[in-house]
């Protein structure tokens, strides 16, 4: 998935004047301390909160497309880690009530932080329920210059990364804290409305339906999402029991035409992926192309959500592969920091490679040979240190391409049968949680017995072109060649491969 560099959180600006109190005046209990406005990431400092850990959310919205009013309640079921006197929540819609275990809360809102004052302290330890009352017009909200939320000719797509939670519900909104969820979204009775999960149920009162969805596996705040519009559903079930609810918006052309019938082949994918990765890690299974072109795709936990851009000009199986790598690397493992995010963009895209080589349209070292050939001379591409990119930069193309090509090179370097073995063991280590890029070297370099230090040095964190030595995970063999001579012999999946990366990365030139 790629968003904007530029993605992210530091003004919000609501037309008021920020940090005013609202609902109950009173002073702050005794007996606890402030959890931090953060969760501690480098990268950014008032991403998540601190003081607690989300367990559940249940989220109550209701959508009207044609004012963009979005009305809500979330209670969030929490427990806290340190005894708290006041609490934050990432939020930016006008609140107009919080409760905390059922009583009245007092709350300011300003920048992108609700802060929630209880009338008592927590103890630390101690579970808590957080309800939150709200209501307001998403697309009006502007944070930094950035207006995350996405309105379709007929609906929405409530879909971003890093941040898109804190303009629908309040979250400790980063991936260290992940939950689990149940979202109702209430529409008009002809509208149809996506989520994660399973479909819990699909009910009609006073001419409104109401699409409850349930994810029971913890998921990170920013893949949480829904879609509103028209849709064209098809449901199935795996042969391992595992429903399939793919979507593609209505009357869409030759572009839903083709994005159909690539979304059909998500469990082939999901097949193909387990054989590779391990077993699949959540209950559900899909993917959602709305009627908009938005610029990216993002791997929404058990259904992805594409642009229609993707399928301008024909078929496109290998978009549909990237994101549903993630399911494994992104989703069940999430990143630690947002530094980390290697582990995300570069393994989903080196997954594009696998199933390459598996259909006979191009071997990993045939395509290897190919990045390395046309990013030979580009020194802006190679100036990028994918290990550590720098905040606003998560979502470079070197993350994705110059990511693929290391893993193809640590294969290489260890051999198949060490790297897939560290492959599988990274996802199953880290298993709905989180990891990093320092533990992800460390396990290469246990399972394969090396030293590594020096290789992902020079992939990951130097700025410039590693060395093509064996050293680095070239072949014995490697000799560069022409960029013409590279063009006339380009692997056959080169080129969707390239157009499906630009489409990836489109919105960081906006």
């Amino acid at each position: 998935m790629a968003l904007p560099a530029r993605v992210r959180r530091t003004a919000l600006a609501v037309g008021a004047a920020l940090l005013l109190p609202l609902g109950v005046a009173q002073a702050a209990p005794p007996g606890g301390t402030p959890g931090s406005p953060g969760i501690g990431d480098p990268y950014y400092a008032d991403y998540g909160n601190g003081g607690y850990d989300v367990d559940h959310y249940s989220i109550h919205v209701a959508y009207d497309p044609a004012s963009d009013r979005l009305v809500g309640h979330t209670r969030i079921r929490a427990h806290s880690t340190q005894a708290l006197s006041r609490f934050d929540l990432d939020f930016v819609l006008p609140v107009a009530t919080v409760r905390v275990d059922g009583q009245r809360a007092s709350f300011t809102q300003g920048e992108h932080e609700l802060v929630v004052r209880p009338r008592k302290a927590i103890r630390a330890g101690k579970a808590m329920t957080v309800d939150v009352t709200y209501a307001g017009v998403p697309s009006t909200i502007i944070s930094d210059g950035i207006r995350p939320w996405i309105r379709t000719p007929d609906g929405v797509a409530a879909v971003g990364e890093p941040e898109i939670a804190a303009w629908w519900y309040p979250a400790n909104d980063h991936p260290r804290d992940k939950a689990t969820y149940d979202v109702s979204v209430t529409v008009a009775k002809d509208l149809e409305a996506l989520g994660n999960g399973v479909l819990v149920s699909n009910t009609v009162k006073r001419g409104m339906r109401t699409w409850h969805w349930r994810e029971a596996k913890p998921m990170a705040p920013y893949l949480a999402f829904f879609v509103v519009g028209q849709f064209d559903i098809t449901s199935s079930v795996t042969d391992d029991g595992l429903p399939v609810v793919t979507a593609v918006a209505s009357n869409g052309g030759s572009e839903g035409e083709y994005a159909a019938a690539d979304l059909a082949r998500t469990p082939e994918v999901i097949d193909f992926e387990s054989q590779q990765f391990g077993p699949y890690p959540f209950d559900a299974i899909g993917g959602v192309a709305p009627a908009a072109d938005f610029g990216f795709a993002l791997e929404n936990q058990t259904r992805p959500v594409y642009t229609r851009g993707f399928w301008r000009n024909g078929p496109n199986i290998y978009v549909v592969v990237h994101e549903n790598a993630h399911q494994w690397y992104g989703d069940s493992v999430s990143v630690r920091n947002w530094r980390d995010i290697w582990l995300n963009e570069g393994f989903a895209s080196f997954a594009e490679w696998l199933w390459s080589e598996k259909h006979g349209e191009g071997t990993g070292a045939q395509l290897f040979q190919e990045y390395w050939d046309h990013y030979r001379d580009n020194t802006g591409f190679w100036s990028v240190t994918i290990g550590d990119p720098g905040a606003h930069n998560e979502f470079n193309g070197a993350v994705y391409d110059r990511g693929a090509m290391a893993l193809q090179a640590l294969r290489t370097r260890i051999g198949d049968p060490a790297f897939f073995t560290v492959m599988r063991t990274w996802a199953a280590k880290h298993r709905y949680g989180n990891g990093a890029v320092p533990q992800f070297i460390r396990l290469a370099e246990r399972v394969s017995g090396e030293d590594l230090g020096s290789f992902f040095d020079a992939w990951l964190y130097t700025g410039q072109r590693p060395a093509p030595t064996e050293e680095n995970g070239f072949p014995p063999d490697f000799t560069p060649r022409s960029t013409s001579y590279a063009r006339a012999h380009a692997p056959a999946s080169w080129q969707q491969i390239q157009l499906t990366h630009r489409v990836l990365g489109s919105l960081e030139r906006q």
